[in-house]
């Protein structure tokens, strides 16, 4: 199996792995005991905090979620209404604001950019929270999150970054008020996120019980996925230069071995480039995947797959029903050798190529 659906889900590190294990298979006690085993593991709990809040701006405090989901519901519903957010969001932001209420949705132009002229007259005195995402989940655009955090500032607002995609690959601007994170995407664990609050910030709380979290997050963490994520925020700090430039090779081999008949969607000069969402004319999707069962990659944004539905981000771009159901999301990263690659890539091309001449 080629795997190439990164956005949906990184492999997960063999550090994360051994960071884990101990926990998983000698240490068992709860992190809010008070007795010597349970000072133990707060004690790895809190080392993993550390690791993970070393790629955050300064002047805040990580509390651990069950994944970036309830991090953005929490900052949402915890600063509440009115609400100013973006097109392309992901839907646990689109949904969040729509249950909150008194929310306004910004339009994005033809590369994915938020129109910032719209946005400069939506945020006005009044609104308590913009929120927008670093890097897009389906497309990979790049939003200018620090213009639009200083125009909540200006507003009076607070500032929510949806740094999932983006954490440890891209720069997290300064201006930013609350930042929600997922491991998973990061080659740690599934099942925990975090959220980043700004000294000075309350949130009203999104689950009652203990208040165990420094932000009155409550529930009893693991220290397994805790330590597995701090592992994984270690080796994105640590790896970030070879990362980054692994990426960009294999976004030139990709783009020289697609070639000319398949159009990059959304910007390609604002976006991380281990994203590359492309369309073709004509192609059936659901016969490419069909045909290429031995590699991973996405229709789409993989939390909306099997729905039917046009992706909402392509819509947003301006793309047609047609042209959306046309493309595909290759996603790509530490672990990916060009050499796989190149064989996946051609293969798509060469399947797509078929589904012309059979027609």
């Amino acid at each position: 199996m080629i795997y190439l659906d990164y956005q949906a889900t990184t492999p997960l590190a063999p550090e994360a792995l051994d960071a884990m294990l101990p926990w998983l298979r000698d240490q068992h006690a709860n992190p809010h005991s008070a007795h010597g085993p349970g000072r133990a593991a707060k004690a790895a709990i809190e080392v993993a905090r550390a690791q993970v809040a070393a790629l955050l701006p300064a002047g805040g405090a990580v509390s651990f979620t069950g994944g970036a989901t309830e991090a953005l519901n929490w900052a949402i519903k915890g600063v509440g209404g009115p609400t100013v957010t973006i097109a392309t969001e992901h839907a646990a932001v689109l949904d969040a604001v729509e249950a909150v209420g008194d929310s306004l949705v910004l339009p994005v132009q033809r590369d994915g950019l938020v129109d910032l002229d719209a946005a400069r007259a939506a945020i006005r005195p009044g609104v308590k929270l913009v929120a927008a995402m670093l890097v897009n989940n389906e497309i990979g655009v790049i939003q200018p999150i620090a213009e639009l955090a200083a125009l909540a500032h200006q507003a009076g607002a607070l500032f929510l970054c949806d740094a999932v995609q983006g954490y440890g690959r891209v720069a997290i601007p300064e201006g930013c008020d609350l930042i929600a994170l997922s491991a998973h995407k990061i080659h740690g664990p599934k099942g925990i996120g975090a959220l980043w609050i700004r000294e000075g910030i309350e949130l009203a709380p999104l689950l009652h019980g203990g208040g165990q979290e420094p932000a009155g997050r409550s529930g009893t963490l693991s220290p397994a996925l805790c330590a597995g994520f701090g592992a994984a925020a270690a080796l994105m700090a640590a790896r970030r230069d070879s990362d980054a430039a692994h990426v960009e090779r294999l976004w030139t081999t990709a783009r020289a071995t697609l070639g000319a008949d398949w159009i990059v969607n959304g910007s390609v000069e604002h976006r991380y480039r281990g994203n590359l969402n492309v369309r073709r004319d004509g192609l059936d999707v659901a016969r490419l995947m069909s045909d290429l069962r031995d590699i991973a990659f996405s229709a789409g944004s993989a939390c909306a797959s099997g729905s039917g539905r046009p992706s909402h981000v392509l819509e947003a771009i301006g793309l047609s029903d047609a042209q959306a159901r046309n493309s595909i999301r290759i996603g790509f990263g530490r672990y990916t050798t060009e050499e796989e690659l190149v064989d996946a890539l051609q293969r798509i091309d060469a399947a797509a190529r078929a589904q012309r001449i059979a027609a």
